[in-house]
């Protein structure tokens, strides 16, 4: 059975109960959750142990936000080592899936060695592998269900298919100022136009389903028309093809499939609520996982601030999974640190949602971290502090010993020492007494140097 179908039948599967312990919540609210479609545990059977290496995770609006990092060869860059460093930093900073965006060398090869070191869900778009060295107009059926099938034979826990682009949508994009900017959507557009037939992922979605179901990948319902830029957010063409998702939601889950569907990329912020909203009616309360929404299009080199803004707003209004920006957006491919930026950038956009969320215990980090700056427990306070390694040589390049102060204000103007010593006053307490001791980092909070060495 598959997670879904596990779930309907009052089964509570090994890797509920996994994601129950991880967030801190019963493994029964988890069961309804995923029988209802609101929630899914990417998974697929041969990624699991003993097979494979997997931790699973749970994604969907009534858990923690997750991020996730796209990263991948290309036909300019091509290496599956380069590719599993970039992986790594991706789980170092904050990733909880990532995703395989391969389109240059040996795509299988690469696909194995991500697969074979990941205790994150890989995704991927399989589109990219079925065109590779030929034409997409070759593409048949026997192709697709075939590529899909060694994917999922592979390990592979999500896949996108873009199968809501229909021939009929097609004319919509006319007055685009972008067109179609998903390679995806643009692909299968082609193929429609040269064969004036229907999107065969439409076609064949049972079929695709069914080898799905048989592994337990999770689809990923590609927005082959989202917006790929301001003036073309929330136009005909792009809610066209949400209502076709709103329907294949309901026949990946009679299939007895997990599904999620996959949201705009730009969009001006005033029209987030609206676009999260309107989803969630239109797709039954499936993940919604978005890229972004990037909020401005004039600030190349910083997409993944531009893009982080949105999915802050994105996941505070209804959306469950934020797929990563990175500098390099709209520019080239990623590089580790462009991957770092990127993750570090929408972990703070998931977590600040969910602080405003307020998911149980959401704050709670926020707040001990304000408990050990308040009380000028610098080594405290660097160990909770995210990045900490990052935070720390901030400090240390001014201060190279704790203090009670920081550079910035030095010791007489330091407010927080100042302030301390107010407190105390005001409390009766002797100002000059020794401040306590240090505490240990809680055991829920992993600092990025715990998460280099897990990795």
């Amino acid at each position: 059975m598959t997670q879904l179908e596990a779930a309907r039948k009052g089964v509570i599967t090994t890797e509920m109960k996994r994601v129950a312990h991880r967030e801190n919540v019963l493994a029964t609210f988890i069961r309804e959750q995923v029988a209802a479609g609101r929630l899914v545990i990417p998974a697929n059977v041969n990624h699991l142990p003993p097979n494979g290496k997997l931790d699973p995770i749970g994604i969907g609006r009534a858990l923690t936000t997750k991020i996730n990092a796209n990263l991948g060869a290309s036909p300019v860059a091509s290496s599956k080592e380069r590719e599993l460093t970039k992986f790594q930093c991706a789980v170092r900073y904050g990733a909880d899936t990532v995703m395989d965006l391969s389109t240059g060398g040996d795509l299988e090869a690469t696909r194995r060695h991500l697969i074979d070191h990941a205790t994150v869900p890989v995704g991927t778009v399989p589109i990219y592998e079925m065109i590779i060295g030929r034409d997409v107009e070759n593409l048949n059926a026997d192709i697709i269900l075939g590529t899909i099938a060694r994917q999922a034979e592979q390990g592979v826990d999500f896949v996108t298919i873009h199968a809501g682009v229909l021939k009929e949508h097609l004319p919509l994009v006319k007055n685009r100022t972008t067109g179609i900017v998903s390679r995806g959507g643009a692909l299968l557009a082609k193929w429609m136009i040269h064969h004036n037939r229907q999107n065969p992922m439409y076609e064949l979605f049972d079929e695709i389903s069914a080898i799905l179901r048989e592994y337990d990948v999770a689809y990923s319902l590609g927005d082959g028309l989202r917006p790929g830029c301001l003036a073309d957010a929330t136009d005909e063409a792009q809610l066209a093809e949400l209502r076709t998702l709103g329907e294949l939601v309901h026949r990946a889950r009679d299939s007895g499939v997990q599904v999620m569907v996959e949201g705009p990329g730009h969009i001006p912020f005033d029209q987030i609520e609206y676009n999260m909203k309107i989803q969630q009616e239109i797709c039954d309360g499936a993940p919604f996982y978005v890229l972004g929404p990037i909020v401005t299009d004039v600030f190349p080199g910083y997409d993944h601030i531009t893009s982080a803004i949105g999915a802050t707003s994105a996941a505070f209004h209804g959306a469950a999974f934020l797929c990563y920006v990175t500098p390099k957006e709209h520019l080239g491919l990623p590089t580790c640190e462009d991957v770092q930026q990127g993750c570090v950038a929408h972990k703070i956009a998931a977590h600040a949602a969910d602080v405003a969320r307020k998911l149980p215990g959401a704050r709670d980090w926020d707040d001990e971290l304000s408990r050990a700056r308040a009380a000028l427990n610098w080594e405290k306070h660097l160990s909770l502090a995210f990045d900490s390694q990052t935070a720390r040589a901030l400090h240390d390049e001014d201060l190279s010993v704790d203090t009670d102060y920081c550079a910035m204000c030095g010791h007489d103007w330091c407010s927080m020492r100042l302030s301390k010593e107010i407190q105390q006053f005001a409390s009766g307490k002797d100002p000059d007494a020794q401040p306590p001791s240090p505490q240990c980092v809680p055991s829920n909070v992993r600092t990025s140097r715990e998460c280099q060495q897990a990795v």
